[in-house]
C-alpha cells in the first residue's frame, strides 16, 4: 500500500453523476487502466456506487495535484462523450 505525505490542500474529491450503475462502471472500467504518471506523487481511487463514480486525489503538492487532475478530467470527459455519442438508443 502506497502512503503519501499530503499537504492538506493537495486533496481533490469530486464525482460524477451518470443516473446509471451501468454507464458509471463503463467510464470506470475505460479510466482505472490508466495509472499514475508519477505514482510515489498522486494517489488516485476510484469507486462506483449508485450510478456515481467517485474520484479521490491525493498528491505531495498542489501542482502534482493541478497536473493530475487536469490529465484526469480530460480522459474522464473522453469517456463520458463517447458514451453520450455513441450510447444513444442503447438502454443503460
Amino acid at each position: 500500500m502506497l502512503t503519501i505525505p499530503v499537504n492538506p490542500n493537495s486533496l481533490c474529491d469530486f464525482e460524477v453523476d451518470y443516473e446509471s450503475e451501468k454507464k458509471a462502471s463503463i467510464v470506470y472500467k475505460a479510466l482505472v487502466v490508466d495509472k499514475e504518471l508519477q505514482p510515489d506523487k498522486v494517489k488516485r481511487e476510484m469507486t462506483v456506487s449508485d450510478g456515481k463514480l467517485s474520484i479521490h486525489l491525493e498528491a505531495v503538492e498542489a501542482r502534482f495535484l493541478r497536473a493530475s487532475f487536469s490529465a484526469f478530467v480530460d480522459v474522464l470527459t473522453l469517456a463520458t462523450k463517447t458514451i453520450e455519442d455513441f450510447g444513444r438508443g442503447v438502454d443503460f
